[in-house]
């Protein structure tokens, strides 16, 4: 089992930033793909980010393309996604992912552990 805990949600002005982190235990963190969704009010959870076990892969969602950026620290067993340049439509709960699979992926099924979320509010 691998259990993820987010951090780092809050209520944040439009064009702010915030960074999410995602701490792991359980397993060995770097034989872990890891990946952020989110779920928006009234809308089914969304891929955002991913990142391979070793980090040197990564893939965006297009709606936060050159906004955001995922990263990890295999040493700290965790995740990060550093969200600049916020806008509404970002408000969602953000949930990390861990996938057994190799390389990078998007989709949820592919994911096998996920964390309980935490809220990000961006206000206008």
């Amino acid at each position: 089992q691998v259990q993820l805990v987010e951090s780092g949600g809050g209520l944040v002005q439009a064009g702010g930033s915030l960074r999410l982190s995602c701490v792991a235990s359980g397993r060995t963190f770097s034989n872990y793909g890891m990946g952020w969704f989110r779920r928006a009010p009234g809308k089914e959870r969304e891929f955002v980010a991913t990142t391979a076990r070793n980090g040197g892969s990564t893939n965006y969602a297009d709606s936060v393309k050159g906004r955001f950026t995922i990263s990890r620290d295999n040493a700290k067993n965790t995740v990060y996604l550093q969200m600049n340049s916020l806008k509404p439509e970002d408000t969602a709960v953000y949930y990390c992912a861990a996938t057994a699979s190799f390389g990078i992926r998007s989709r949820q099924y592919e994911y096998d552990y996920w964390g309980q979320g935490t809220q990000v509010t961006v206000s206008s």
